[in-house]
């Protein structure tokens, strides 16, 4: 009896992704969203883009390599430039991060709405209530490694910003992503500039920090909603109990409450929810106050899952190489995170679109074993395509029709099987102690790094 073929995937859909939206059209768009005029160079806006998102598909080991690498024309996914190395350099120095933030945002409305939200399924009756639930947290950046003249006398670990992410819980995607030089900046002050991109009518989960009435007065300016743990700082005064019931064997209890004392933001009238057994308990805050709408078993229930951004900001970090920046330069750095963004976005849609190929939640599917296997094929691929197009110039009588099939080659798809999550045991590993965590500093707070940055910006 023959063995069944294993389901399997298309491992080019990520460089399809970026090659059908990440186009010419596209960054002359975000540019002229951003400036009016530039004036021409070698290094064109698309050619930076593709740059910048081959070094997150290769990640070679220095700039200088990949810009070698593409003058030469032996790595296919990078734009061959006749520039020299300075002219690059000068680019990344010079053109602000606003448009890349565009590129990025304009490239994200593009994908949002490809697929139907698959992630997090158990949630589909509370997305249907609202138009985005999206968890929103902070991030810091890896060190800073000790080549810098400016760094050598300074003993502190330093870091060359922070970043503010917002992650759609139902589609899997970075929505928004905010990046700050100072890694010291407020949280909170960032959070300000990120809440007006979202839609109206969202719902935002966040953590301890978020639990302030001048929070809850921003989200009900921008007509969003908000479901945030509660901080003992905070203070609650108890208005009307709405309910009282046993849920997972310990007692929930659904209180309206009056938070704040005014002094600093305007008192803000929201539901306080707690669950107490044995000792333990959860406590959130929600100015979502129509208990149909949400409900208090579903606030509790909805919580946990914040814990989805910060496998988010691992696989920036980890997965797409963005803890190894490739420039000190806060220019250069911001390129690097919002293509790392874009990369990421496209990865998140593949894995949508595969899982529901292979009839299992995304979540199933490891992105740290997706996308090594997405660079290899995407490699792989072009590089075929350059060979094909070589013969074809040089065999220039052969047959139209004689087309090579490359899409049929076993590199270009995975089994489903080897990409599975490998559950985690009940035995966890403690994290090592690392002393340089209490002891860092922002690179703008370095002796002498606001003049740094102020000549690099």
């Amino acid at each position: 009896m023959a063995r069944r073929r294993a389901a399997e995937i298309d491992l080019l859909r990520v460089v399809n992704l970026l090659h059908e939206h990440l186009t010419p059209a596209l960054c002359r768009a975000a540019f002229g969203r951003v400036r009016r005029t530039e004036r021409q160079r070698a290094w064109t806006l698309n050619a930076l883009v593709q740059f910048w998102t081959a070094v997150i598909l290769r990640a070679p080991k220095a700039l200088s390599q990949a810009l070698a690498d593409s003058l030469e024309g032996r790595e296919p996914l990078f734009p061959r430039i006749q520039a020299t190395s300075e002219a690059f350099f000068q680019r990344c120095r010079d053109l602000r991060p606003a448009f890349f933030v565009e590129v990025f945002e304009r490239f994200t409305a593009h994908v949002v709405d490809i697929g139907p939200p698959r992630y997090a399924a158990d949630l589909a009756p509370v997305f249907a209530r609202f138009s985005a639930v999206v968890i929103l947290d902070g991030s810091r950046l890896a060190a800073i490694a000790r080549r810098l003249k400016l760094l050598w006398a300074e003993r502190a670990v330093v870091l060359p910003g922070a970043l503010l992410g917002v992650y759609d819980l139902g589609r899997g995607l970075c929505r928004a992503l905010h990046f700050d030089p100072d890694a010291a900046a407020s949280e909170l002050v960032r959070a300000r500039r990120v809440l007006p991109t979202l839609a109206r009518d969202t719902l935002v989960l966040g953590d301890r920090l978020y639990a302030t009435a001048a929070f809850f007065d921003l989200l009900h300016d921008h007509h969003c909603w908000g479901v945030v743990r509660r901080q003992r700082t905070l203070g609650l005064r108890k208005l009307e109990r709405l309910r009282k019931c046993r849920f997972l064997g310990g007692a929930l209890e659904d209180w309206l409450v009056r938070a704040g004392s005014g002094a600093t933001a305007p008192t803000q009238t929201l539901r306080y929810i707690r669950w107490r057994r044995d000792g333990v308990r959860f406590e959130v805050l929600t100015n979502v106050l129509r208990p149909a709408r949400l409900a208090a078993e579903e606030a509790l229930s909805l919580y946990p899952f914040r814990w989805n951004i910060e496998r988010m900001f691992f696989d920036l970090k980890e997965v797409l190489n963005l803890n190894r920046l490739y420039a000190a330069n806060p220019n250069a750095v911001a390129m690097q995170v919002y293509a790392a963004a874009i990369v990421y976005n496209a990865l998140r849609v593949a894995q949508s679109e595969a899982a529901a190929q292979l009839d299992v939640p995304p979540e199933d599917l490891s992105p740290a074993k997706l996308f090594p296997k997405v660079a290899v094929a995407s490699f792989l691929y072009l590089h075929a395509q350059e060979w094909e197009r070589q013969w074809r110039r040089r065999h220039s009588r052969t047959h139209p029709h004689l087309i090579v099939r490359w899409r049929a080659h076993r590199w270009t798809r995975a089994a489903g099987t080897t990409l599975s999550v490998e559950r985690r045991g009940d035995v966890r590993r403690r994290r090592r102690f690392c002393a340089a965590r209490h002891h860092w500093k922002s690179l703008r707070h370095v002796r002498g790094g606001q003049r740094f940055l102020a000549k690099l910006s």
